[in-house]
């Protein structure tokens, strides 16, 4: 192989590679970074087994061929070399990088062992608009599980519908759900998949358009394209609870309150509340709200915030009052866009309704903190 590239193509290809290259003693290959040339173009790719990603650079191949090299080594060589060409020329297992100023030679790995790594989508592949689409992640990827026990929860139920996605993710005690109007297929499709491949997505995505989706039945894998890089992940199997089954068909109180002076509130209570199980209390009145939390070691407080109410279960002088955990609240906060947050309840122990008044397709439900008689 003797192909000539450019140093920032390059290091920002292998960069993102060496994210998914890993120690596995089983499989020693699997910490290396696959170089393959195509046509004119050179192939970077790397893989976990549980997610994969290539990236296909412009290059002026002068010979074909494939090796897999070091991530961290030729990530670290590359990334520090200046702007401009670099050649790359492999001689059996050796790989020598030069430029005008610098040479060095790196100790590589024939590719036979290397799994075969998906780079093209096919031509029916949907495509999704990527800013809405990594902005909907956003609104569900924090309330997905990290509890390894439950597969099926440490990932996001994908809904394709005809004319819309569904984005659905829950850790048991919280949920999130966000609805993207889009034209697509008509056959109903349900995926799970994995929280740490979508992450890597919206990291992926960048200023490109659109998002190619491309769903392998047969593999039991998805493939996601954005401009000349290709992510591909499992999916997870499983059967996905029965959400719609959780959502709040009808509420008592309505609150409306300005996100930020929530968020204020819930920041000033996790002070104390960090040594209290995490727990704040909410008081809901006639014309406002308020938070409080409690710490036999640090102290207590307690902050008043205004609040439009709407409810015919409150008699004058009295409280609603309902417990959550404060870093729930904190980060549906920190995902909301717009200025105000409204919130439906019913009783002291039942689930929670969180909306953005300005975005009919998302809504988020939090279990509450029982508390003691």
């Amino acid at each position: 192989m003797k192909v000539q590239v450019l140093q920032e193509n390059l290091s920002e290809a292998l960069s993102f590679c060496s994210r998914f290259a890993g120690s596995r003693i089983q499989l020693p290959v699997l910490a290396n970074i696959l170089l393959k040339t195509n046509k004119n173009k050179l192939l970077v790719a790397s893989t976990n087994l549980e997610i994969s990603v290539s990236i296909s650079i412009g290059a002026k191949v002068t010979k074909e061929g494939e090796i897999t090299v070091p991530a961290r080594t030729i990530t670290d060589v590359v990334s520090n070399l200046g702007a401009g060409q670099i050649n790359i020329e492999v001689d059996k297992e050796l790989v020598k990088v030069t430029t005008n100023d610098f040479e060095s030679s790196i100790s590589g790995m024939n590719s036979a062992d290397f799994p075969v790594i998906p780079h093209e989508l096919g031509l029916n592949s949907l495509q999704l608009p990527s800013k809405d689409f990594t902005k909907a992640l956003s609104n569900v990827l924090f309330a997905v599980s990290n509890d390894e026990t439950r597969p099926v929860l440490t990932g996001v139920l994908t809904i394709f519908k005809s004319n819309e996605i569904t984005l659905v993710a829950t850790d048991g005690f919280r949920l999130s759900q966000k609805k993207l109007q889009l034209k697509g297929d008509k056959e109903e499709k349900r995926v799970i998949l994995p929280k740490n491949a979508l992450s890597e997505l919206s990291r992926l995505s960048g200023a490109e358009d659109s998002i190619a989706f491309s769903f392998k039945k047969n593999e039991n894998q998805v493939l996601l394209g954005v401009g000349n890089s290709t992510l591909a992940t499992r999916v997870i199997e499983g059967e996905f609870p029965d959400f719609e089954r959780i959502i709040p068909k009808e509420t008592k109180i309505k609150v409306f309150v300005d996100k930020e002076e929530l968020l204020r509130a819930v920041k000033l209570a996790s002070v104390f509340a960090r040594d209290a199980g995490n727990v704040v209390k909410v008081f809901i009145r006639e014309d406002s709200i308020e938070l409080s939390a409690e710490s036999q070691t640090s102290g207590s407080q307690k902050t008043k915030v205004e609040a439009k109410v709407e409810t015919d279960i409150l008699k004058k002088g009295t409280d609603f009052v309902i417990a959550f955990n404060y870093r729930f609240l904190e980060e549906f906060l920190n995902t909301v866009g717009g200025e105000e947050v409204q919130l439906e309840l019913s009783d002291p122990n039942a689930p929670a309704l969180f909306l953005d008044p300005k975005d009919t397709n998302f809504l988020h439900i939090i279990m509450p903190v029982r508390l003691q008689a």
